[in-house]
Formats: structure tokens, sequence, C-alpha cells
């Protein structure tokens, strides 16, 4: 079955044709890092992560870029807050990112680039839409013409004339049109910047993605995804920018992933309205995070729930048990002989395994459902705990052992379950009152 993925811009799934033969580029929208990554930023990363992870099962040398944007005005904000430069604050929340990443198992990009380390690439970038005439210099700022770019807002599917009605000039701006935006604001008092054509500034906020996706990943990419808070009007600067530029295609396809709502409401560091990653943490093991996320289709939205995390803590422990009741049965002599000769039960038992491992392909190859893959992964484990049960066959230590690895290489794909094979911190072997505390809490 050939893998299809649905792109937000065509509003259905398509085959996945890589621009180059046998590779894929990917370019995920990464994090603005100002404060401390919350359990919804988490969830867009371990949906990219998981769609990579796929992707290389499949073949696919994959070159994955998942930017940071590190200066921006929430950052000087902060900066200037606590008396600090602008760099203290980007490289403290970048590591953060990258201490939870590890305890989700989600694995570094072929590149993380800054925004601060392109300066000269964005640069060149809106001098080339300034000479094509689709952005225009006022006042030391560079906006983009959108009037100039008739596909906008193709992507979020919205009309024009309707966001021009709503739209706002902010104060110290001077636009042709509300709709505009920002490729290059003039620098400010206190404020980072660099040298320009247009006088000293900083980028705008969606520039640096059109430069760092294209940059790496070839004029074209073929994925790149983000949530779907993203789609505009981020996602849809970025198209005008490098379409405008490039006169190409800009994305193949456009895998926005859904939003985790907490009361109705997504999570968002601007609102409050969140939960830091590294609270959730000292609550739940990060293996039982990334099981919860991938629980449900990436496009679906998600309500965060402690009640669905205890959930997903005793499947993990399901899965513990039944491993380690394989283990006991199977003992130290692990047997080394080949699958091929098999009979009788033995055989009917495998022949259902591989029948399981081909829906979760099945599954993965329609548009990355981890859902339908954790199914197909546990219904695995219940063949496996049946069979356990069932009488005595000649080859049964080889195929149960077989079945255990066939879970260990489909859990992998998904960067779940991580402690199988007796890592897994198994709660039934706390003290009872122990057990009643994590209950509780």
């Amino acid at each position: 079955m050939a893998l299809k993925i649905y792109d937000t811009f065509d509003a259905r799934k398509k085959e996945l044709v890589p621009v180059k033969d046998g590779k894929v580029g990917m370019y995920m929208c990464g994090m603005t890092v100002q404060d401390r990554p919350h359990v919804g930023h988490m969830l867009a990363f371990v949906c990219g992560d998981m769609i990579r992870r796929y992707l290389e099962y499949k073949g696919y040398e994959v070159t994955y870029v998942q930017n940071f944007t590190d200066v921006d005005d929430k950052i000087i904000a902060r900066a200037n807050a606590e008396g600090v430069d602008y760099t203290v604050i980007a490289d403290r929340y970048t590591q953060e990112y990258f201490k939870y990443a590890d305890l989700l198992n989600i694995k570094r990009a072929t590149v993380h680039p800054r925004a601060t380390e392109h300066i000269k690439d964005i640069v060149d970038l809106v001098e080339t839409l300034v000479s094509k005439g689709l952005a225009y210099e006022s006042g030391g700022d560079v906006y983009y013409e959108i009037a100039k770019f008739a596909p906008y807002g193709r992507l979020s599917k919205k009309k024009i004339d309707e966001l021009q009605a709503g739209a706002r000039v902010e104060v110290g701006e001077q636009k042709r049109n509300p709709m505009d935006f920002a490729l290059w604001k003039a620098a400010k008092e206190g404020e980072p910047s660099w040298e320009s054509p247009w006088g000293k500034g900083r980028p705008g906020w969606a520039i640096e993605c059109s430069v760092m996706s294209t940059k790496y990943c070839g004029t074209t990419v073929d994925i790149h995804g983000g949530g779907e808070d993203l789609i505009f009007p981020h996602h849809e600067n970025e198209i005008a920018q490098s379409e405008g530029a490039t006169g190409q295609k800009f994305v193949n396809f456009w895998a926005h992933n859904g939003l985790l709502n907490l009361v109705g409401e997504k999570m968002s560091k601007s609102t409050g309205h969140f939960f830091a990653i590294e609270d959730i943490v000292r609550e739940f093991d990060p293996d039982v995070i990334r099981f919860y996320l991938l629980s449900s289709h990436y496009r679906s939205p998600m309500e965060f729930s402690r009640e669905r995390l205890a959930e997903s803590r005793s499947a993990v422990q399901r899965m513990a048990n039944t491993f380690r009741s394989v283990e006991s049965y199977v003992g130290d002599d692990k047997p080394e002989r080949s699958l091929d000769g098999l009979s009788g039960s033995d055989l009917e038992f495998w022949n259902r395994v591989t029948e399981k491992a081909a829906l979760f392909s099945q599954a993965m190859d329609d548009d990355f459902n981890s859902a339908g893959g954790i199914a197909s992964i546990f219904d695995i484990a219940k063949e496996v705990n049946l069979y356990l049960k069932a009488g005595e066959a000649p080859t049964k230590k080889l195929v149960l052992s077989s079945a255990l690895d066939t879970i260990k290489q489909l859990a992998n794909v998904l960067g779940i379950l991580r402690g199988l094979g007796g890592e897994i911190i198994r709660t039934d072997d706390l003290p009872i009152e122990v057990r009643d505390l994590v209950d509780e809490r």
C-alpha cells in the first residue's frame, strides 16, 4: 500500500511522491524560545518525530529540519525584564526544549537552525521580494504587499476581503494595506539589531521559516509540519514569501497536527493557559506521555486529561506484564532457530502475528494513523497472551520470542514503549502504600 498523506492545502489525502526519489525533506516549525515548553508544544514535536520515524522505517532518507525562533518581541521583553541579553533567554529555553525532547524520545533533527544564524539569508530574501515588487520599505520596516500575491488565503481557505475588514494597523506601522505583514522590522532602542539595506533592524516572524526550510530542504519542501494554529497567518505568509521569490511551489504536503486543549481552549503561552511539560513529567513517566500523545490521530484535537494519561500508563503496564510473562516462560535459553519450517499451532500463531503487523503498516500508510498502529501492536500482544495459555508446541518459545521482537520493532517506529525488555518502571513492584499514593496523586 502506498503512503498517503493529508495535505491541508488541497484538503485531501495524496500519495507521497518525493521531489527526489528515495529522499524526503521535512520542515517542522519549532519553538519561539521565550519560556518553558508546554505539553501542547511537545504534542507537535512528538507528532513530527513520529512522521519522521515512519518515513525512515519506509526506507526514505529524511532531512528533518526543526528551527528555533531565537529573537522576537517576547524574548526581548523577557530579557529586558530580567536585565540580561536576549541570547541568555533564547539559550536557556532552547536547552529546556532539548531536555524534555530527550525525555520524550524525540530524535534530534538533522538540523536545528536558529533565526539569528541566518540573518544574511533573510536579508537576501527580503531584497529579492522588494526587487520583484512584492514588498516595500516604509519607515525602516519592510512589508509584504499581499495584494500582489493572488493565491494568498488558499491554504487557510480564508477570503481576503473578510480578513481585511478585521485587520488593524499597530502603532508605528505605515502599511499600504492593514493585511500587509512585516518582513523586516526597524531597530528600536534597547533591541538587538542587524545591518540591512533599510537600516538596522531584525527579521519579521515568518521570514526565517521561508529561508531555513528552502535552504536545507530545497526550493520545494516535501512535507511542512506544525500545529494547525500556524496555518494562518504564519504558514500563509510563508507561502507568499517563498513562492513570490521563486515562482515555484513551496510545499507539496502541509501536515498540520490538531491542538491539545485544556478545558476546551488551546494551550498557549501567550494566555498562560497551559501545563508546562516539566510539571507533567513529575506525575507521569515520559514514555507514558508519549504513548498518550500518539494514541489519537495526529490531525485530531486532543483534550488534556490526567484520566487518559492514567489509562495510557495502564496500557504500558499491561504490555510490560506481557513481556515479563513471555520472558519468564522462555527463560535464559532464547531460541536462535529460524522461523522457516514452522508447523501446526506455532505456524498458525505466527501467521496471526504477521497479519497484525501488516495492519500496523496499513494504518500508518493511511496518513500516519498512529492510533491504528498502536492498536495493531496491542493486538499482537493479545495473541501472545492467548498463546501463552495454550498447550505446548515444538517451537513455541521461538515464536513467542519472535513476536516480542516484532512488538519491539513496531513500537520503536513510533518511539514508544522504550522499556520493553525490563526497563519499564513497574508500579506493581512498589510497596502498597507507595502505589496508593501514586493512584491518589
